[in-house]
């Protein structure tokens, strides 16, 4: 893998892996409506913590 890629890659794992966690408890019935919640859930949560990350690199 060239150097290049390899420097792109690290740096997409490290807010991949910043943002793409979320803990959740469901209780719903049925699988639909659980996916469904995760779902959003973890829309919702990886956009908060986007804007959050995104706001502690912005430059000065």
């Amino acid at each position: 893998m060239p150097r290049g890629t390899a420097l792109a890659n690290a740096a997409k794992s490290r807010l991949h892996s910043a943002i793409e966690h979320v803990a959740l408890f469901v209780r719903t019935i049925g699988l639909v409506r659980a996916s469904t919640k995760i779902g959003l859930a973890n829309l919702a949560y990886n956009m908060q913590r986007r804007v959050r990350l995104g706001r502690r690199t912005a430059p000065a």
